[in-house]
């Protein structure tokens, strides 16, 4: 009798281990499938630091952008959008850290990177060879890497430091009444001393050849709070123009540090990473008159803000504060979630309407064809520039425009419509490239054969 009941609890223990391994079976199946419907958006930001003024902004219209998609659209394709955000602080190492973390997430790994620093581009490049994910510098990281060819992974869309360079001193030289009329001025650039801040002298040098003007390099050390120094030699000097090439505090304490020694606003030029709301409203009245480069979207709001309220914000689901939506970085974040997402969508054109690789996502990226249609289309009417790219072509196009500071609001300058020379660029970019190429051992892509 005894083992009889032994055998009887044991077949009871038996049914309910069974009943409950299936409860769990099923339940990790179901959390299967509801992970191999997701698209996972990984998310480098700096929240903290020198740089926060800056990249919260960016970091909350980015995601702002993906709530919207997925509660306005139900996701990419029917596919959710998931994302993790991990805090850089604007440090390569932490960005590298960053990345290693994050890449292999999600059920087919990360979409695409923002590294959102020049510095953490450069040390991502190499790695993207081996991992196969790309990495999206919209209007940063290294001019060279336009070349598709050589460059496989890398997408500086709608611009580079040597497009914002090259059209500044278009700019100028229209001001001074032709660029032959530069000759014998002095042009001062105020730089980050990094790798982001070195990227325009190489087309600033080629543009003193062609016209003569002399031009003085003026680093400044991380994180930019210390200037006096170098605008001691500003006032020395009395440079006929500054561009400043700065980014967090830096932008902000150059202009108080111009302020402070009398150097004239209206004579300075900030690339467009130095042209936000942050740069300027601590300067107070101060920074009126300054003036930098718009890229893809000046500030303001247009009909996809109207969503962006109407499906995120209404709904207790906002990043940031309501009141800051529309300012320029806030707007740049949008523009960085919508070229990744609408590469995702062209990619599901070939690859199908499920999560993508890194892989299956560059072809979305080299054939992404936004127009003025397509843009008004998405609500981007007159907060993002059209870009065409191709596997040779990660660049896609590039224009700007100058906005100054009024005081309150930044004041876009009507009939102003900057484009880089690139009868000068592309010569640079193929010398660049083919030095990695050689450099690395690394074999150009056949486009046509790959086409084909």
């Amino acid at each position: 009798m005894k083992q009889t009941a032994k055998y009887a609890v044991l077949a009871v223990s038996l049914a309910v281990a069974a009943a409950f391994g299936s409860t769990a079976a099923l339940a990790q199946a179901k959390k299967t499938g509801a992970q191999a419907k997701e698209q996972f958006f990984p998310v480098l930001s700096y929240r903290t630091g020198a740089y926060a003024p800056n990249g919260i902004p960016f970091a909350n219209g980015f995601v702002d952008y993906l709530k919207l998609v997925n509660a306005r659209d139900g996701g990419i394709g029917g596919v959710k959008i998931t994302w993790e955000e991990c805090e850089t602080g604007y440090a390569t190492d932490r960005g590298v850290e960053c990345y290693e973390r994050l890449k292999g997430k999600g059920p087919t790994g990360a979409t695409a990177f923002h590294p959102l620093s020049t510095g953490i581009t450069f040390a991502l490049t190499d790695k993207s060879f081996v991992d196969k994910i790309p990495i999206i510098t919209a209007g940063y990281g290294r001019a060279d890497s336009v070349d598709g060819t050589v460059f496989a992974w890398n997408f500086p869309l709608g611009g580079t430091y040597w497009d914002a360079s090259d059209m500044l001193i278009q700019h100028i030289g229209k001001k001074e009444g032709g660029l032959d009329k530069l000759k014998g001025k002095k042009i001062a650039l105020v730089y980050h001393d990094s790798p982001y801040g070195k990227e325009p002298i190489a087309l600033l040098q080629e543009r003193v050849k062609m016209h003569g003007f002399e031009l003085l390099l003026l680093p400044v050390t991380h994180p930019g709070v210390e200037q006096k120094a170098t605008w001691l030699q500003i006032r020395q000097q009395r440079p006929d123009y500054v561009l400043l090439w700065g980014w967090g505090v830096m932008n902000s304490t150059s202009i108080k540090e111009a302020v402070a020694t009398g150097y004239p606003r209206e004579k300075m030029y900030g690339v467009w990473w130095s042209g936000a709301e942050p740069d300027v409203t601590p300067a107070g009245d101060g920074a009126k008159g300054y003036n930098a480069l718009t890229f893809m979207a000046p500030s303001g709001q247009g009909a996809v803000h109207k969503d962006i309220l109407k499906y995120v914000y209404d709904k207790g689901q906002g990043t940031g504060k309501k009141e800051d939506i529309g300012e320029v970085l806030y707007n740049r974040g949008m523009n960085a979630a919508l070229v990744t997402i609408e590469a995702v969508k062209r990619a599901q054109i070939k690859h199908g309407k499920k999560p993508l690789k890194g892989e299956e996502v560059r072809w979305g990226l080299e054939n992404l064809a936004l127009d003025n249609a397509a843009i008004k289309k998405l609500g981007f009417e007159g907060y993002m520039s059209p870009i065409s790219t191709s596997c040779a072509d990660h660049h896609g196009g590039s224009v700007a425009g100058i906005h100054t500071w009024e005081g309150k609001k930044w004041i876009v300058e009507k009939g102003t419509t900057l484009v880089a020379d690139s009868q000068i660029i592309k010569p640079m970019i193929r010398a660049s490239a083919e030095k990695y190429a050689a450099e690395k051992k690394i074999v150009k892509r056949d486009c046509a054969k790959e086409a084909g």
